[in-house]
């Protein structure tokens, strides 16, 4: 019997549609190509709601920063407002003036002296944002340049191997010299003196994290304002840091109220939210390190996200195996090294977000228990040829 023909990625060209979503007389529709005739509205969404079930469930990948629920009022508003263009305020005025008000509730937790009379914008996500403050930092070192009637050819800016990765896109995109303050084993995170020790008059800002995607820490914010200050006070040369608080910017200031960080009164709701993710976190961390076969490196203490390597003698199996157990019970779990310098060290790592309950994370525990367990009755390793171990990208 001949088979149907198959594209290089061994998919057939064509897609069978069941008969309960097909006109009369249609049976299949073209994969990568518009079909000839037009396709019923039920037979477009079957085709991409089955090939989507293949997917992994967002609610299980224990890996994201990215806020995988939300309550149904939210989801109806979006799908309300799906039509309109934002950009064009005119036509639109009252999602507008909402925006605008976002901006300025914003500007009251930041403690602005005149909320309503702050400007800002909104994006499509926290990388646009990254690019519009590394594209503020460059223009202001270059108008303070030009000032001094010197140079502008070379610019650069400042932050760690551990920074995400959207930072070393904004170098790339917009000509910015990066430099990289290594992280160690003794030095995990960004310090004022890696800081002091790679700024120049050329540098246009440096980009502390306050969450580090890989562990989960947060980076000395205040030590190292303090350290640019003084070399501030002592050369003249004034270099001005972004924070990048994409991961801990919403959850710090109702964890640590004393970090120097803003929204200094805390709003109830939110902290008793994210109470809850670090409460599911420290119990993550205690199981874990109870197992005997991790070790913690990231117990959630600042995010609630949870880090851990493996312990002990080299066994026949390793993080990325157990992560691939995992799998197979529909958790997205990654194993990946740890940035330059110290990557020979895999871990993983879970992030405790809003709607990853306790239940959870019992269920969770039980899961990489009976994963380890298999591991362990191991004869030899598990084949490596076809093994997932695909980089996780930050």
């Amino acid at each position: 019997m001949a088979l149907p023909h198959a594209n290089r990625h061994g998919r057939c060209e064509n897609i069978d549609v069941n008969p309960l979503f097909t006109r009369a007389g249609e049976e299949s529709v073209p994969r990568d190509r518009l079909p000839e005739r037009e396709t019923l509205p039920d037979t477009a969404y079957q085709v991409i709601h089955d090939e989507l079930l293949l997917d992994g469930h967002a609610r299980q990948n224990l890996a994201t920063f990215v806020t995988t629920r939300m309550e149904p009022q939210a989801r109806q508003l979006y799908a309300e407002s799906a039509d309109k263009n934002m950009i064009d305020k005119d036509e639109y005025p009252m999602t507008a003036a909402i925006e605008e008000r976002c901006v300025h509730i914003i500007a009251g937790l930041w403690h602005c002296p005149e909320p309503r009379r702050t400007m800002g914008v909104s994006t499509v996500g926290s990388s646009e944002a990254c690019m519009l403050a590394g594209l503020a930092l460059k223009r202001r070192w270059q108008r303070s340049r030009r000032a001094a009637e010197k140079s502008t050819a070379t610019p650069n800016i400042v932050f760690s191997s551990a920074v995400q990765v959207v930072w070393e896109k904004f170098a790339n995109y917009w000509e910015v010299e990066p430099r990289y303050v290594p992280v160690t084993e003794e030095r995990p995170s960004l310090t004022a003196q890696g800081v002091l020790d790679a700024v120049d008059e050329n540098t246009i800002g440096v980009v502390p994290i306050l969450g580090v995607t890989y562990t989960g820490a947060y980076e000395p914010v205040a030590d190292i304002a303090s350290g640019l200050d003084g070399l501030h006070h002592r050369t003249g040369l004034d270099i001005p840091i972004h924070v990048d608080a994409a991961s801990g910017g919403f959850v710090a200031p109702f964890l640590q109220p004393d970090l120097d960080w803003d929204f200094r009164l805390g709003r109830t709701g939110y902290t008793r939210v994210q109470e809850s993710c670090r409460e599911v976190a420290a119990y993550l961390a205690k199981e874990l390190a109870g197992l005997g076969r991790f070790d913690v490196v990231g117990d959630g203490t600042d995010l609630p996200v949870v880090v851990w390597r493996q312990a002990g003698p080299a066994r026949r199996w390793d993080l990325y195996d157990v992560s691939n157990k995992l799998r197979e019970r529909g958790w997205l779990v990654p194993a990946y090294p740890l940035p330059a310098d110290l990557q020979d060290t895999i871990v993983t790592r879970v992030v405790v977000r809003n709607g990853v309950s306790m239940d959870l994370a019992h269920l969770l525990v039980a899961d990489i228990k009976d994963a380890v367990g298999f591991l362990d009755q191991l004869e030899a390793p598990m084949p490596r040829v076809g093994r997932d171990t695909s980089t996780f990208h930050h």
